[in-house]
């Protein structure tokens, strides 16, 4: 897999790989959609996509993960499912578009398997780490935002709303929302210079304002 460089611009030959974390119901596609349309509007070529999924392979592989039937899935199964998705995503989409110049917004992406397999399911983050960084040969974001928002609250919205998709992860127990959050806190101590926290319990407009003005200062300063 190429060795990619960071920084961005209009007129840059080089990509930027951003991705957006957070628990269920933290508003990610929400914050994606707003701060996409924004670097749009200036003039950066910006492609949105996700994970598990973004290609046909991995939109298959999120199909079986996903699924709310697939209760009895192992959670050793759901880590190895979630890193080949991930590789081929990569492989097929996101690294070639970061070759042509293009800024990448993922949502999800490595740090997820570490919150939810690595930390929640028990994996260890160590252990889980070791297997995806076998899949994507070390190729990481330029920045990570985390939305953080408590697991009730978000998980009260995903109720809420009758358009987002509800999946097998969403029917877990509020215990394994919590544990999610602290494995992402746990991940804020590690990596500090990549994730930025967002406050993903304030309105909407002002979560997407916060993100773009921090994602163009990173941009105009690499």
């Amino acid at each position: 897999m190429a060795n990619l460089q960071k920084g961005a611009d209009p007129a840059s030959n080089r990509g930027w790989f951003i991705t957006v974390e957070g628990p269920e119901g933290a508003g990610k596609t929400t914050m994606i959609t707003g701060v996409a349309e924004a670097l749009q509007a200036e003039g950066y070529r910006v492609m949105v996509t996700r994970e598990p999924g973004g290609i046909e392979i991995a939109e298959q592989i999120r199909g079986i993960i996903l699924n709310p039937a697939n209760t009895a899935m192992d959670a050793r199964t759901e880590a190895l499912l979630y890193a080949a998705a991930r590789r081929q995503h990569l492989s097929e989409k996101v690294v070639p578009a970061l070759q042509q110049g293009i800024i990448v917004i993922c949502d999800r992406f490595i740090d997820s398997s570490l919150a939810y397999q690595g930390f929640a399911r028990g994996l260890g983050i160590d252990e889980v780490w070791g297997i995806n960084r076998f899949a994507t040969e070390d190729v990481m974001p330029d920045v990570t935002f985390y939305l953080d928002i408590e697991p009730e609250i978000g998980l009260a919205r995903i109720q809420a709303s009758k358009q987002r998709e509800v999946n097998r992860l969403d029917l877990e127990k509020l215990d394994f929302h919590k544990r999610v959050r602290e494995g992402y806190h746990k991940l804020l101590a590690r990596f500090p210079e990549r994730i930025t926290v967002i406050d993903a319990e304030q309105p909407p407009e002002q979560m997407i304002r916060q993100v773009y003005e921090s994602l163009k200062q990173q941009l105009n300063v690499n």
